[in-house]
């Protein structure tokens, strides 16, 4: 028969590895860069859709339309992304 630990309690270790600071620094850096292209992305799509718009072409507008949704969804994503990771780390937790 084994025999089975009871409860194991493991936390993140912020000092564990070198370069921990560095990596969190290049994390930062691509959310940051995430959401300017986010915001790029949006003002192309918004250019694109208007465009299509006033020339009557209804598959350009659509294009446009489905761009300036995906770019805000990209918005939301990158700006929640640390929340995200923290309230599934606290659910995990608690399984």
């Amino acid at each position: 028969m084994a025999v089975v630990p009871l409860q194991v309690d493991i936390a993140p270790n912020s000092d564990g590895l070198p370069g921990i600071a560095q990596l969190r620094t290049i994390v930062g850096a691509v959310m940051t860069i995430g959401l300017i292209l986010s915001v790029l992305a949006l003002v192309i799509s918004a250019v694109v859709w208007g465009f299509g718009s006033n020339s009557s072409n209804p598959h350009l507008a659509g294009r446009g339309k489905i761009g300036v949704l995906v770019s805000c969804a990209a918005a939301v994503i990158c700006g929640a992304s640390v929340t995200l990771i923290n309230f599934f780390w606290s659910v995990g937790q608690q399984v």
